[in-house]
C-alpha cells in the first residue's frame, strides 16, 4: 500500500524513434587541390555543411606467407652444404694419408731391393774357378816404416 503522503509521480514512457537516413548522394570525382565544401539537406530540412571526403581504396589483398621463412631455408641449405664439404675434407685428409703411407712403402721397398743388389755386388762370390779367391798379402814393418 502506498504511503499516504507520497503521490504517485506521472510515468512518461519515451519510444525510440527509428532514424531515417538521407537518400543516398553520389560522390564526384574530386579534383586534386584545395578541399572543397559541400552541404547536405537532410529530409527534415537541417543542412549540413563540411568538407567532402574522398573515399579510401579497399586494402591491398594480403599475400599469404609461406609456411616457412626464406631465412630459415638459406640457412638450412648452409649448413647442409657446410657439412657436405666437411665431409669431403675428411675423405681429402684420408686420401692424402694413404698416398704418403703407400708413396713410403714403395720408397722402403726400392731402398731394400737396392740394397740387395749392392750387397750382392760388393759381397758376391767371384765364379772364376769355382771357388772364392782372395788376396791377402804379407806387410813387413823395419824401423817403424811399412813396406808393403
Amino acid at each position: 500500500m502506498p504511503h499516504p503522503d507520497h503521490h504517485p509521480a506521472a510515468i512518461e514512457i519515451h519510444h525510440p524513434q527509428p532514424l531515417t537516413h538521407p537518400a543516398a548522394v553520389p560522390l564526384a570525382a574530386v579534383q586534386p587541390g584545395p578541399p572543397t565544401v559541400q552541404s547536405i539537406v537532410l529530409p527534415d530540412g537541417q543542412v549540413i555543411t563540411g568538407y567532402t571526403l574522398t573515399p579510401t581504396p579497399p586494402p591491398a589483398p594480403v599475400q599469404p606467407r609461406p609456411a616457412v621463412s626464406r631465412t630459415a631455408v638459406n640457412i638450412a641449405l648452409g649448413g647442409i652444404g657446410f657439412g657436405a664439404i666437411c665431409g669431403g675434407l675428411a675423405l681429402l685428409t684420408t686420401f692424402i694419408a694413404a698416398l704418403t703411407a703407400f708413396i713410403t712403402q714403395l720408397i722402403i721397398l726400392a731402398a731394400v731391393i737396392f740394397g740387395g743388389w749392392i750387397a750382392v755386388q760388393l759381397f758376391g762370390a767371384s765364379h772364376r774357378d769355382g771357388g772364392t779367391t782372395v788376396n791377402i798379402r804379407k806387410a813387413v814393418i823395419k824401423r817403424s816404416h811399412f813396406h808393403g
